[in-house]
């Protein structure tokens, strides 16, 4: 039988908010260095516990770009969602446009920017910080931003400097009434974490009328 949670301290929900926190890397090295991401090794002191001492364990962690992502909605309230191959799960997965950070200081708004005008072919005049997210914690420090972006304008193909290669090269885009995108999220329609988080955040964020969105350059956590 499980012992159970180990006593600690009381906590409460002021207390539920992410905090900084490094336990100590007796030893690290690398095991693959790729274009988008790459795979450290680390050996990982655990704090010591009461009657008991430290335990060394080991740590695969995907050191990853990070990324961000726009959940674009229109004044019909309708989210544009794209569709995309993704090779690791083999599924074409309905998504919002998102986009790596591979641009060296680039704010993370002009990068969303730039995504959402390049995979859907819009600007937006409102921008608002959404969510932020740590996507596989667990084994990746992958982060990504979502933002809100509202009062879309569509820009001719003509004027967008872009070309869309390989899995970008045919991504169909469907406006979806926010509620009907919501019972996608809870029915298993939709699959993809930005797409996901960004859909029922805004729909919260709704029914709150807007008031607890942070401004478009608020620092990260």
């Amino acid at each position: 039988m499980s012992a159970g949670p180990r006593p600690g301290p009381e906590l409460g929900p002021d207390d539920v908010r992410d905090l900084p926190e490094r336990w100590k890397v007796v030893e690290e090295s690398t095991a693959f260095t790729g274009h988008v991401f790459n795979v450290r090794r680390d050996r990982v002191e655990m704090p010591a516990r009461p009657g008991g001492g430290t335990e060394v364990v080991g740590r695969d962690v995907i050191e990853h770009l990070g990324s961000v992502g726009v959940l674009a909605l229109d004044d019909r309230d309708r989210v544009l969602m794209l569709r995309q191959y993704r090779h690791p799960v083999e599924r074409l997965l309905w998504e919002t446009p998102a986009g790596l950070r591979d641009v060296a200081g680039e704010p993370l708004h002009k990068l969303a920017e730039r995504e959402l005008l390049e995979e859907a072919g819009y600007r937006a005049a409102r921008w608002d910080t959404l969510a932020d997210v740590f996507p596989s914690s667990g084994m990746s420090n992958e982060r990504s931003r979502i933002f809100l972006a509202r009062d879309l304008v569509q820009v001719p193909a003509e004027e967008i400097d872009f070309e869309r290669v390989h899995e970008e090269a045919d991504m169909p885009v469907v406006w979806v009434p926010l509620d009907e995108a919501v019972r996608k999220v809870l029915a298993g329609d939709v699959h993809n974490m930005i797409a996901c988080v960004g859909i029922l955040a805004v729909h919260a964020a709704r029914a709150g009328g807007y008031r607890d969105l942070r401004p478009v350059d608020a620092p990260e956590g």
